[in-house]
């Protein structure tokens, strides 16, 4: 008797009221089957859109199949020689990720000063949301989580380069308004999250002539650049 090949890959179906949450439910199945698994090598393929029906009459699911390269799974091990406040950034960030149902690979580095997780992946468009909400909502917990355990390391998650790519985006309409403002102009920026006021308020702290506030309650908080008294 012959042994029969190994299979060269897991895959797992899924169903779902829309296809993202068919894709959520398929990521958490095949997660189970194979524990460890590099996120950002799942494949998915959409076997029906489904149909939402009249009043529930006609209604069928979405269906999903995930698959996942079994050499991949052993390649997302953690490593070894992370601290625990590493682990545990890590290990919140591929749960929340997972949660969305965002297929990505987490890269966690650290140094003296922060811990960085970087997201990696195809579309990560999700993660980021809108302004950057999703991925700066994510930040802050990751930040609350690692605080309570007695760490104060500043945490940092990104995805796909996003941070360095806003950041000249807030640089360059912050420095703008400056201009505005220098010429007797009172402007007030579009509603931004903690994170981005922030980079407004660094970029302008020591440009002459110019000063920043924020100003109304989330999530229409918004930096004000008005002229110096």
């Amino acid at each position: 008797m012959t042994d029969e090949p190994a299979p060269s890959e897991i895959s797992v179906e899924a169903t779902g009221e829309t296809v993202g949450e068919a894709k959520w439910k398929a990521l958490r199945d095949l997660e189970r089957s194979a524990p460890g698994l590099d996120k950002s090598s799942v494949r998915f393929q959409v076997v029906s859109e489904g149909e939402r029906g009249l009043l529930g009459v006609g209604y069928t699911p979405a269906r999903v199949v995930a698959s996942v390269d079994v050499l991949s799974v052993a390649r997302s091990e953690p490593r070894g020689d992370e601290s625990e406040g590493a682990r545990r950034v890590r290990e919140l960030v591929e749960r929340v990720v997972g949660a969305i149902g965002v297929s990505a690979r987490i890269d966690v580095r650290e140094d003296d000063e922060e811990i960085v997780a970087t997201c990696s992946g195809g579309d990560l468009g999700m993660l980021i949301g809108r302004h950057g909400q999703t991925i700066d909502a994510l930040q802050y917990i990751a930040n609350a989580a690692l605080y309570r355990t007695g760490a104060h390391k500043p945490v940092t998650v990104d995805a796909a380069g996003y941070r360095e790519r806003r950041r000249q985006v807030l640089e360059g309409i912050a420095l703008r308004s400056a201009g505005r403002a220098a010429r007797g102009e009172r402007v007030s920026l579009e509603p931004m999250t903690p994170v981005e006021r922030k980079v407004v308020h660094e970029r302008l702290k020591d440009v002459a002539c110019v000063e920043t506030a924020s100003e109304g309650v989330e999530p229409n908080r918004h930096v004000v650049v008005f002229p110096s008294e």
